[in-house]
């Protein structure tokens, strides 16, 4: 096949014939982002591709296991996957994955947002020929991440399937034999995608999501330098104090990290805040959308008849998408359901569980202050004892100790007499 640009390698075709439907589950994405990521940062060469595990059931892809995989060069440069690696490696996964059994349905690489490129054919047709002809492409669009552009909601990927096409292009009709057929060239096709999550993957996504939020930048301590044997100098009071001060300084940072009650009620509130923005991104999307339809759409004028006259629109409005147009107006008409028809009832009832709230926080202050007025008594009871034991001890230090009232009566009387005698 003939060298040819990204741009030759995608179908003109915009909409997909083939009626497939991919199913796309998050861990296949977290994999692939992680892969990204690691391989961004440790500044890795070399393209980043994988291969893609899932089902295919009729119409419907599932694309539910991702894994790296490694790659030779193969005649001219191509760049394919280690046959003997991958086959093992496919093999343990299909091992570990049999109910549901997993089989290869795809890989994953990184391209432009413009679609795949020259580069990316030798591993498609290795796939393609010697795995599953069905197979798909997932590519991912680091570029359109880093510019920091608005995709209105939408995930950088695009998943394409492969397809088989004439070159239109620069052919002379003229020049063609009777009965003789263009060559078919291989082309990308961009297929309808959705996310698809189970149970299982939304306790891991909300687990990782939690992670990220409560993630701190904490320094490791720095390694000393040298054959790794501890120094035998002796440590000097200027040495001794520099060491304090860095274990203050240590201290110091580690007190400013958050509590677990802190970063749970952060990762919370991270959590709803980017609902919050999901859902001001859709609406906003819906209303770019209904704003961009022609305006004599809704308020068409009307012919000598009194039927409403259809207008094409513009190149810079919309076409119209009736099944579009009646989600929206599905939408619209669920809102009301969301509002409670009687309202003085539901702000009664609101009010009642409110109030509900409030005396039983009430009734465990009382209970608190109770339980704090016993303890107070007893240790009120245990400091008086201690005081009677003291004042019985400085009385038996003074004189013999009388229990009886007559008794200390009787003494006082008989030194009085022998005071007076």
């Amino acid at each position: 096949m003939a060298q040819t640009t990204s741009a030759s390698l995608v179908s003109s075709n915009k909409a997909s014939d083939s009626g497939l439907q991919i199913h796309l589950h998050p861990l296949v994405l977290l994999t692939v982002s992680d892969l990204i990521t690691r391989h961004t940062l440790r500044q890795q060469q070399g393209p980043i591709v994988g291969a893609l595990l899932g089902q295919h059931n009729g119409r419907d892809i599932t694309l539910e296991h991702a894994f790296e995989c490694q790659v030779v060069a193969g005649d001219q440069g191509a760049v394919l996957f280690h046959q003997t690696w991958f086959q093992d490696r496919l093999q343990q996964y299909k091992d570990v994955h049999k109910e549901p059994a997993l089989d290869l349905v795809g890989w994953f690489t990184t391209t432009p947002p413009t679609g795949p490129e020259a580069q990316h054919v030798p591993i498609h047709q290795q796939i393609i020929h010697e795995y599953n002809e069905t197979a798909v492409l997932l590519a991912f669009h680091p570029a359109s991440v880093l510019a920091g552009g608005d995709n209105n909601g939408k995930l950088p990927l695009t998943v394409y399937e492969s397809v088989y096409e004439t070159q239109e292009a620069d052919v002379d009709r003229s020049m063609e034999v009777d009965g003789q057929q263009a060559p078919l060239n291989l082309k990308f096709q961009e297929l309808p995608c959705n996310v698809e999550t189970g149970q299982a993957e939304m306790i891991g996504v909300d687990f990782v999501a939690r992670g990220g939020g409560n993630a701190a930048n904490v320094d490791s301590p720095t390694k000393s330098k040298g054959n790794g044997q501890a120094s035998q100098a002796p440590v000097t009071d200027k040495a001794s104090k520099e060491a304090s001060s860095q274990q203050d300084a240590k201290a110091l940072n580690d007190s400013s990290l958050l509590s677990p009650e802190d970063e749970e009620l952060i990762a919370s509130l991270t959590a709803r805040a980017n609902a919050i923005k999901m859902l001001h991104t859709r609406v906003q999307l819906l209303r770019s959308y209904l704003t961009s339809l022609p305006p004599s759409y809704l308020t068409a004028p009307l012919d000598s008849n009194g039927i409403e006259t259809e207008q094409a629109a513009t190149s810079s409005q919309t076409e119209i998408n009736h099944p579009i147009l009646r989600s929206i107006q599905a939408l619209v008409n669920r809102l009301p359901l969301l509002v409670p028809s009687d309202g003085a009832a539901f702000e009664q009832e609101s009010l009642s569980e409110k109030s509900d709230v409030t005396l039983v926080e009430l009734l465990g202050d009382i209970t608190r202050g109770t339980k704090n007025l016993r303890e107070m008594g007893r240790k009120f009871g245990i400091v008086g004892d201690a005081k009677q034991q003291g004042r019985r001890g400085g009385i038996r230090s003074m004189g013999p100790v009388y229990e009886d009232s007559d008794e200390i009566f009787g003494a006082h009387s008989m030194q009085m007499g022998q005071h007076y005698e």
